[in-house]
């Protein structure tokens, strides 16, 4: 199911059905859909409507001048009129007055959250303030990373999920000296709280056998923008969105369908007494 998730977000502006998605899951059409609707609570038709709503959405307000039918176009509808009806029916307001009544401080952010290795103690520095975004533009090599994934709400309770049951998994299994990724796939700005997906994760040595709760993916490689930050948990969001919200509309570059994560360095430490911690934020681009 996690594949066929990672599945629908690479191919939204591809025609999406069912035995297609069926064959991802390797399931027979029949108990596949079943099963989607038992295990993401909705059916498969009203998921995809709405992942592609979503995704055009923060389409919408990180690229102030993309139009509508373009955007209804990266996710796979026909037509601004199609794509129009179903956003309305999902936010309430055409897409031109959902982005206009958005922009103005809107969130953009991946989390307000501490996803990160949740085991370090010293040596990160506050966040410098500058106009200025230090962002640079890097090719990161593909990741085989084993994760546990958290279904709900982004910041406290992604915090108790790193100290309660990724921790705990990441000693247990060996990977304290692993890079660690904080992967938020959707943004809690534009998707209900309650159904955000989050993946704690650690690159997984030659070798490794994901077990029990745990899955194995690989993080694609490719063009990132990378924001390095340091600070404390109730600054990273405010990064989050100075990146997406100001640097990316003016930057010639969008984002594509691979996920935004935060990359935590091994061996980089929290600030003693607190709590400040230092990552990079890194946004999937291509060209516009």
């Amino acid at each position: 199911m996690h594949r066929v998730l990672a599945h629908i977000d690479s191919h939204l502006s591809e025609p999406l059905d069912l035995p297609q998605l069926a064959d991802v899951a390797h399931f027979s059409p029949f108990h596949f859909h079943r099963l989607f609707a038992a295990w993401m609570g909705e059916t498969l038709g009203d998921y995809l409507r709405r992942r592609r709503v979503e995704v055009a959405g923060v389409k919408l307000l990180s690229q102030p001048r993309l139009t509508v039918l373009q955007a209804a176009l990266d996710v796979g509808f026909g037509s601004s009129e199609a794509f129009s009806r179903a956003f309305k029916a999902h936010f309430g307001a055409s897409p031109s007055g959902w982005r206009t009544h958005r922009r103005d401080g809107v969130q953009l952010s991946n989390p307000d959250h501490d996803g990160r290795r949740a085991a370090s103690k010293n040596g990160a520095s506050h966040q410098p303030s500058s106009h200025a975004l230090p962002v640079k533009i890097i090719d990161r090599a593909p990741a085989r990373i084993v994760y546990l994934r958290h279904i709900g709400p982004y910041g406290p309770s992604v915090n108790r999920f790193w100290a309660d049951e990724v921790y705990p998994w990441i000693v247990a299994n060996g990977l304290l000296d692993r890079p660690r990724y904080g992967i938020g796939h959707d943004d809690p700005s534009v998707t209900d709280p309650a159904r955000c997906r989050y993946d704690a994760c650690a690159e997984a040595p030659a070798g490794f056998k994901a077990s029990g709760r745990s899955f194995s993916t690989t993080l694609p490689g490719g063009r990132y923008a990378v924001l390095p930050f340091r600070g404390k948990v109730a600054e990273v969001e405010l990064a989050w969105a100075r990146l997406l919200r100001d640097w990316l509309p003016s930057s010639g570059l969008q984002l594509d369908g691979r996920p935004c994560y935060e990359y935590y360095q091994p061996g980089v430490t929290d600030e003693a007494g607190t709590g400040a911690f230092a990552c990079d934020i890194c946004v999937p681009v291509t060209s516009l």
